[in-house]
């Protein structure tokens, strides 16, 4: 008989907020920028008050964990789709804020006439217009006094009667109490078989990946009940993300998350608000993917969830004592891939040191990511500072010649950092990658037929420009390097 894989059930909108206020289910993507524009929020009030269908929410109870004693802790349910409609409920009917872009609170209310029934976004008219209710928040909280407010709209707008407004009055509230299809995940799926199912439902939406699923196990964890430990390394990876590529917004994040602000990640990354340089503006899935190695030895995400749910791979049970060491992990490593003297040295003598002066030359973020986990792990093996650079470079040029980047690299790069254990083993492994993969086979034939290309977006062109850019080469009839006029487009000073 087949497995049940999941659960069909019918759940007022009353109790989801119930459950979200409660901490009975967790909703990872409320602490991040709301995507929705105000007028999705307005039309999903109106389906609901229109009886149409609003589609499904989709959660997963995690599975029970074990602890040391031997008792088991029931997982916390995560919502796995529909983040962004019940955080659009939670602001038209509960009244709360949502974060926008610049991680700023604001409100977005929603406006109701009882005579035309029709919705707005709050504006200043439908704020002064009697006929209006202008935020329909304020009707929704338990106990309102409906027949006050039916006898002071029918005083204020002349005409209508008590018995049509009370009507539509109640048909408004009642939008707490339509049913919401929830689709419940088994919690004995596999965690991968639910990475999966996460991918493929958002792959139509927001675009979504394997990390956002990572980053909502970590916004889930807590090590002592309630401490948010999860919630708080979640941001760290995300404002690190976001302050790498808008330094700016330092301010706004301060200001909006002071709690946050107050902690030690936060003062880590501090030292982003005076960043200039974009060479390597790495994305939450570069950090994750980077920790995963150098911590994990792993390079499957799905892998690196397992282990931070605590799955123990010889008993296949998630258990509370391995989860913690994970978070531990995963903690040193975020340390590790945020320390401002190790990100800016593997930035200015990796990259730069081979020749990479403009972000789109780096189009194979890939061998980025590698390259700077194999840095940070030999830092950590003790590995002397001007060899770690030497072969972190000729390691990067391999992987960009050789592919090592595309195709099966988590596998690939999973058997690599394995292989580094102490200093002196990094020089042996390129050493025997040299001999394997840069035979006089790929010189004279591999490597010709990959610049016989008619596009100049391969790593091959690009690792050309880099190496030209390294040895100061300048374009024809100009002054600027080669890299400088690929960036801006001027090829033609390059082959006139």
């Amino acid at each position: 008989m087949e497995d049940i894989k999941f659960s069909l059930n019918q759940t007022p909108i009353s109790t989801i907020l119930a459950w979200v206020e409660s901490g009975a289910i967790a909703i990872p993507e409320i602490q991040r920028p709301f995507v929705w524009i105000s007028w999705q929020v307005r039309d999903l009030m109106d389906s609901l008050y229109q009886g149409y269908p609003v589609g499904y929410i989709i959660t997963w109870q995690n599975p029970d964990v074990k602890l040391k004693d031997g008792s088991t802790s029931q997982g916390k349910r995560i919502l796995i789709d529909g983040q962004q409609r019940i955080t659009a409920l939670r602001a038209a009917i509960s009244g709360l804020n949502v974060v926008d872009k610049k991680y700023k609170k604001r409100r977005i209310a929603i406006s109701f006439n009882p005579l035309t029934e029709e919705f707005r976004t709050r504006t200043s008219s439908t704020e002064r217009g009697k006929e209006w209710i202008s935020d329909i928040a304020e009707v929704m909280v338990n106990g309102y006094d409906t027949l006050t407010f039916v006898d002071e709209y029918v005083a204020r707008n002349p005409g209508t009667t008590r018995q049509e407004i009370n009507s539509r009055l109640n048909r408004l509230i009642q939008i707490k109490n339509k049913q919401i299809g929830e689709i419940q995940l088994s919690p004995s799926l596999d965690i991968n078989i639910v990475n999966e199912i996460f991918v493929r439902i958002n792959a139509s939406g927001v675009n979504l990946s394997n990390a956002d699923f990572a980053m909502s196990k970590i916004a889930v964890y807590e090590k002592d009940p309630g401490d948010e430990m999860g919630m708080r390394l979640r941001k760290f990876i995300d404002y690190f993300a976001h302050l790498s590529a808008a330094p700016d917004q330092f301010k706004d994040i301060a200001q909006n998350d002071t709690e946050f602000a107050k902690t030690d990640y936060f003062a880590k990354i501090a030292w982003l608000k005076n960043e200039t340089d974009d060479l390597y503006d790495p994305t939450y899935n570069d950090i994750i993917r980077v920790v995963g190695l150098t911590q994990f030895a792993r390079g499957k995400l799905g892998d690196v969830v397992s282990l931070l749910s605590g799955r123990n791979f010889e008993t296949r049970q998630d258990e509370k004592e391995i989860a913690d060491l994970s978070f531990q992990k995963l903690e040193k490593g975020l340390y590790q891939f945020t320390n401002e003297n190790k990100f800016k040295q593997f930035v200015q003598n990796i990259l730069r040191g081979s020749g990479y002066d403009e972000p789109n030359m780096l189009i194979a973020r890939n061998a980025v990511n590698y390259a700077y986990a194999m840095y940070l792990r030999l830092l950590d093996i003790g590995e002397n500072h001007a060899d770690a650079n030497s072969l972190v470079r000729r390691l990067l040029a391999i992987s960009l010649m050789t592919g090592r980047h595309s195709g099966g690299f988590e596998t690939q790069f999973e058997q690599d950092i394995k292989r580094i254990q102490s200093a002196g083993d990094m020089a042996k492994f390129i050493a025997t990658l040299e001999e394997q993969e840069l035979s006089d086979v790929f010189w004279n034939s591999t490597l010709v037929d990959e610049f016989d290309k008619p596009t100049t977006n391969n790593p091959f062109w690009h690792m050309f420009i880099a190496a030209q850019n390294k040895l100061l080469k300048q374009s024809f009839l100009s002054k600027n390097n080669i890299a400088r006029d690929l960036a801006t487009d001027d090829i033609q000073h390059i082959f006139p």
